[in-house]
């Protein structure tokens, strides 16, 4: 049928409507993707031929407050892919399995994901490094990363705190001003087609990172090393679970030193246990105080009027609050006393009338007020509150007690922030880590000032309490820490440890001192806490008042504060009698003269030496022998001249490789054969060998080297002037009962 003009030109409308239809749509599509989701897709695109690198940024250093670098940066190699770049991945897999210690199917399956970007090893070392540039493996990349690197590797290590792999602050200074710290990461930008292949005129960006600010701390690198070397010395001596020494500026409220043992390497902190690391002891730790908390009794006594310093008290050698009876250290009691005399005795009866006529309320006032049972606010993680029978709770048994340091926990921070309020005249400042932020051009971000929390005391009977310590470290149980030259007020504290399921532990103590020096203008207050120091001597006032005394000695001297002219130690200042009891003689036969006397020192008995041995000295014989009872006091004669061979029959040299000094010498002492060594750490070579035939009484040499040290034959002769392997005894000591 033929199309008639009419049917043309509608067909022809129609295509025409059609394709006006079909046109607009498009237009309006490409509208659309053009102008609606233009950004979106670009960004896909971007997404899908541009390689994104990150860039780590260096971390902020750490100084001291005089400028000294205590924490800087390493830069380290870090390994990466781009899987669709790699040509053969089984190859690639094998090759960098042996050099990366990496099971070669793990490295598989990286190697073949279906990604842009895959870490294959983070920081590694420059040896490993350099090996794998030299294998040149297509798809296999480097990026320069950073490490944190502690010049001073046990260095305040709690304090500083440590990195994680993603260089991230975990404990210490690190967490706490991560924000400051780590800066802002770079980028690499890389445009490649489909392919992997670098298309024309691409997009190549580097985007810089920028570097983290740096911290000034408030803490003083030297004086630090002070304390890090007193720490040691206790560990050496006393073996305690846990030991913290803090030293604070208390005008300012400024940490100038704070350190605490078990300690760990910063650099190496992932082999170390994780209890060296955990937490850090002079923040977290509750244990009760004992007597160092009677200055807070007396401040509130003082300053409430309940109390003054010529008040007579009567000590029968207890009191009775309740249905309990509270003795007094001293056995028999101290009879009539002036205050200034309960103070300078730690007479606990005499504490315990104050806190009863304090009450409950009052009591509690200056408990809280001083800052117990909250934290203190200082800059670093993990803070505990201590731990603080609830005031709606408290009975009187409850004050009496906590008037002598028990039924009350406290942080080393908190007591120590607390006497500085008493040492600057009665505010309390909130301590300070930081002094300052700055940026990478070392212009002043922001700078810290001291922080009052709130006064505490009228600067009037602050002094009172200060003249009041003072006499203890002149004439009563804190003679120890006397330092030639300076005024020093000060309070040592013994207490019982408590037991998991509540009450005392038997034989377990917390022996502290805390302090301040000069009294007249204070530049140092401290606090030395050690606790369950082992040896059979736990009194602060043996174990923790000489310590204080030579940390703040040296740190006074380093300070140039200005002495006070003609003040020197009393030649026979009022002392208590010191208790005997009865102690079993430890063996120290085959033990080094020094570690010997340390033994019996630390047992409460004293020495005579008997004879001379070679140079390095070695006990070959003791009176009485090891197992008597005797009293404290006693003198244990040391015999020091090798014995002479006779006839007595034989016996096997047993193989003593990887056996520590201690157990060396009580092995050759039971198969009656003599002790020479040199060196320190554990036994790796001995003469004769074992299973060697010997004349009883016959002298073993054995060589000690650190742990790990490989065997290369007997050591070198050792440095003269290197400091003795066994620290020296303090001689003295005075007792102060809980």
């Amino acid at each position: 049928m033929p199309l008639t003009l009419t049917v043309i030109r509608k067909r022809l409308a129609f295509m025409l409507i059609f394709a006006s239809l079909a046109l607009i749509a498009l237009t309006g599509r490409v509208a659309w993707i053009q102008f609606v989701r233009g950004e979106e897709l670009q960004k896909k695109a971007l997404e899908i031929r541009t390689r994104d690198i990150p860039v780590e940024a260096r971390r902020g250093n750490i100084y001291d407050r005089n400028g000294k670098e205590l924490v800087a940066n390493a830069s380290v190699d870090s390994l990466y892919t781009i899987p669709l770049l790699v040509k053969d991945p089984q190859n690639t897999a094998k090759r960098l399995s042996s050099i990366l210690d990496v099971e070669e199917e793990r490295l598989l399956k990286i190697l073949t994901r279906k990604s842009c970007f895959e870490w294959l090893a983070r920081k590694l070392d420059a040896q490993t490094a350099q090996k794998i540039k030299a294998l040149e493996l297509p798809g296999i990349f480097f990026v320069e990363e950073n490490r944190r690197y502690y010049p001073f590797q046990t260095l305040a290590p709690h304090l500083l705190g440590f990195t994680g792999i993603d260089n991230q602050g975990l404990t210490g200074i690190e967490k706490t001003f991560e924000k400051d710290l780590k800066g802002v990461p770079g980028r690499i930008i890389i445009e490649q087609d489909a392919t992997g292949q670098d298309i024309p005129e691409p997009i190549h960006r580097y985007i810089s990172p920028r570097q983290g600010r740096h911290l000034y701390l408030t803490v003083d690198e030297t004086i630090q090393h002070f304390v890090e070397r007193e720490l040691d010395k206790i560990v050496a001596r006393y073996q305690p679970k846990l030991a913290v020494i803090i030293l604070m500026d208390p005008r300012t409220g400024e940490i100038l030193a704070m350190g605490s043992r078990p300690t760990f390497n910063s650099n190496d902190w992932m082999n170390a246990p994780r209890e060296t690391w955990d937490r850090n002891p002079a923040i977290w730790y509750n244990y009760e105080p004992g007597s160092t908390f009677k200055i807070i009794t007396m401040a509130a006594g003082l300053a409430e009027g309940a109390v003054k310093p010529e008040d007579t008290f009567f000590d029968p050698g207890y009191i009775k609050v309740a249905d309990r009876y509270i003795r007094c250290w001293y056995d028999g009691g101290h009879g009539s006393q002036t205050f200034a005399e309960v103070v300078m005795h730690s007479c606990n009866p005499g504490f315990v009338e104050v806190g009863l006529r304090l009450g409950v309320q009052k009591f509690y006032h200056y408990v809280k007020a001083f800052g117990f049972g909250e934290v203190t606010g200082i800059d670093l993680p993990g803070e505990a509150a201590g731990i603080l029978i609830p005031e709606k709770k408290a009975t009187n048994l409850n004050i009496a007690t906590m008037s002598i340091g028990q039924s009350i926990a406290v942080t080393p921070i908190q007591l120590l922030t607390a006497v500085g309020a008493v040492a600057n005249g009665g505010t309390l400042l909130r301590p300070q880590i930081v002094r300052e932020i700055r940026d990478s051009s070392g212009s002043v971000v922001k700078r810290f000032q001291p922080e009052p929390v709130r006064r505490v005391l009228t600067p009037e009977a602050a002094r009172q309490v200060g003249s009041l310590l003072e006499n203890v470290i002149l004439k009563g149980t804190g003679r120890n820490a006397f330092i030639d030259g300076y005024r020093v007020a000060g309070k040592t504290g013994t207490a019982q440890v408590v037991g998991e399921g509540g009450g005392y532990v038997t034989g377990r103590y917390v022996a502290s001192f805390v302090g301040y020096a000069p009294v007249e203008d204070p530049r140092v207050a401290a606090l030395v806490m050690v606790a369950e120091p082992q040896g059979g001597i736990y009194y602060g006032s043996q174990v923790a008042a000489p310590v204080f005394q030579a940390v703040v000695r040296d740190a006074l001297h380093y300070l140039k504060a200005p002495k006070t002219p003609g003040l020197e130690k009393p030649k026979d200042p009022f002392v208590y009698e010191e208790p005997k009891f009865k102690v079993k003689v430890p063996n120290v036969v085959n033990y080094p003269v020094n570690e010997a006397i340390s033994r019996l020192v630390g047992a409460g008995l004293t020495y005579r030496t008997q004879g001379e041995g070679p140079e390095g000295g070695i006990v070959y014989g003791q009176t009485p022998g090891p197992g008597a009872e005797v009293w404290s006091g006693t003198a244990v004669i040391l015999n020091l001249e090798p014995p002479r061979i006779r006839g007595v029959g034989e016996v096997t040299v047993p193989n003593l490789q990887g056996l520590t000094v201690v157990e060396v010498a009580d092995l050759l002492k039971k198969l009656d054969l003599h002790l020479e060594l040199s060196g320190t750490g554990l036994a790796a070579e001995q003469d004769p060998p074992p299973g060697h035939r010997v004349t009883r009484r016959s002298t073993v040499k054995v060589w000690f080297r650190p742990p790990g040290q490989a065997s290369q034959g007997p050591p070198a002769p050792a440095d003269p002037e290197a400091p003795p392997a066994w620290g020296e005894p303090r001689r003295g000591d005075f007792v102060e009962r809980p």
